[in-house]
């Protein structure tokens, strides 16, 4: 009778769990947030918004006050000469003054205008902070998944190797023994190669995918959290497509952002048609002026000068610039309009691709998990029939491949599934590290 060893790669738990955590491994939560502390993305992100809060000021000190101060310091000098008699006059003096002025706007109904786009200004910074701070969850979920995706391809190609090994050795002794032919270990030997190839290939991928984590936490992982085998995937809350589109149309970030720029925009048309109105400002003066002694003015002089009043100003012809910019103004607005339209359409997409996604993945990890059952009972009844001879060693070698390819299918399912549910929220405008939490419960 053929002799088979079982293999020790059969041992493997379900996907992921084929690789041991250290002691310390870092988690999904803990490299998000060095993601936050190190991503240049984010960094450039947060730089930007700061600079967008600065747009609120800007825009309210149009509306109050402003002082100014001035100071003037002259030396003056003539010379007079009387022809008659030829006597020459020499002046020669210093004037200083200063003057400080108070305007306060009493109606300029453009800068009430720019100040209301100011506020818009900083909802929009805001919200591309805010889409910003989900596109780090996702891509540092994703680059977290790819190294665990990679590990377990590592995995695999090894444990697959070592039962082609097994399956090898087990074809030489029958060969020996005369209980099978040469062919069946060639084809062992040529699996073995494959896997072999297989094999460096997963080393080249792994160290490539932590090269990218890395770009994004600035922490090379010497160990990550792997997905709990028992840990199951939630369908979406609410389980609605329709729901999650009115979400997206709504609360996205892009449809935010576009939305107080189409904000903006229309204010801008409001503003350069406001150049059309008069203007009135309060305004207030307080100045003094010295000269010294002087030929002319023997003792030099002083004097102290205060003005309060109100200055009206009413454009009457401008060479037609303000009409232009009001025109200009109406056809941003459209575009604004329009850029909005899409946002919205594009929102919509997003989600119902992540939803699908979610759902798709669901059904795929319930028929890879169904499928990983079969398979290992298909592996189980051709090492039997191998023992019996009514096997021959390449349906065993096919078995063991099929299912280590569908140990492997399983994972990426799973993984594929988890990202598309972070896609959705972020395609909704409801991702946050809350949602990081509950998915970094799912990890061992």
């Amino acid at each position: 009778m053929k002799q088979l060893k079982l293999p020790i790669a059969l041992m493997l738990v379900s996907a992921f769990s084929c690789l041991g955590s250290p002691a310390f491994a870092a988690d999904l939560l803990s490299v998000y947030r060095d993601a936050l502390a190190y991503d240049a993305q984010y960094a450039s992100a947060r730089a930007t918004a700061e600079a967008g809060r600065e747009k609120l000021p800007q825009g309210r000190s149009g509306l109050l006050p402003t002082l100014s101060l001035a100071a003037t310091s002259t030396w003056n000098g003539s010379d007079t000469t009387v022809n008659r008699t030829a006597a020459t006059t020499n002046n020669r003096f210093n004037s200083t003054g200063w003057t400080v002025t108070l305007s306060q706007p009493l109606f300029r109904w453009q800068n009430w205008v720019n100040y209301t786009q100011s506020e818009l200004a900083v909802a929009q910074a805001e919200a591309q902070f805010g889409l910003a701070r989900q596109d780090v969850i996702v891509r540092a979920a994703q680059a977290y998944f790819d190294v665990l995706l990679a590990q377990d391809a590592l995995a695999t190609a090894q444990a697959q190797k070592t039962a082609i090994t097994e399956q090898l050795e087990s074809a030489k002794r029958n060969f020996e023994v005369g209980t099978s032919t040469i062919t069946d270990t060639h084809e062992a030997q040529a699996r073995f190669d494959l896997t072999t190839a297989q094999e460096l290939a997963a080393q080249n991928d792994l160290a490539a995918k932590r090269h990218a984590l890395t770009a994004v936490t600035g922490k090379s992982d010497e160990g990550l959290k792997m997905l709990k085998s028992s840990s199951r995937i939630g369908r979406p809350e609410p389980d609605d497509m329709g729901k999650w589109v009115e979400m997206a149309e709504a609360d996205s970030g892009s449809v935010k952002i576009f939305q107080a720029l189409f904000e903006i925009a229309s204010r801008e048309v409001e503003k350069q048609r406001a150049g059309h109105l008069p203007t009135l400002d309060l305004v207030a003066t307080r100045g003094n002026t010295e000269t010294t002694d002087s030929f002319s003015i023997p003792g030099g002089t002083s004097g102290k000068s205060n003005t309060i009043g109100v200055q009206f100003a009413f454009p009457i012809f401008t060479g037609g610039v303000v009409m232009s910019k009001g025109r200009e103004a109406v056809a941003l607005q459209e575009k604004a309009r329009a850029d909005l339209d899409n946002a919205r359409r594009t929102a919509a997409l997003g989600v119902r691709q992540a939803f699908l996604g979610v759902t798709s993945g669901l059904a795929q990890v319930k028929a890879f998990e169904a499928a990983l059952t079969s398979s290992q009972s298909a592996l189980d009844s051709n090492k039997l029939g191998y023992e019996v001879g009514v096997r021959i060693n390449i349906d065993v070698l096919n078995a063991q491949s099929q299912l280590f390819d569908t140990r492997q299918k399983l994972a990426k399912a799973r993984v594929d599934t988890l990202t598309a549910l972070l896609k959705l929220k972020a395609a909704a405008g409801n991702l946050s590290e809350a949602d990081v939490q509950a998915l970094n419960s799912l990890l061992e």
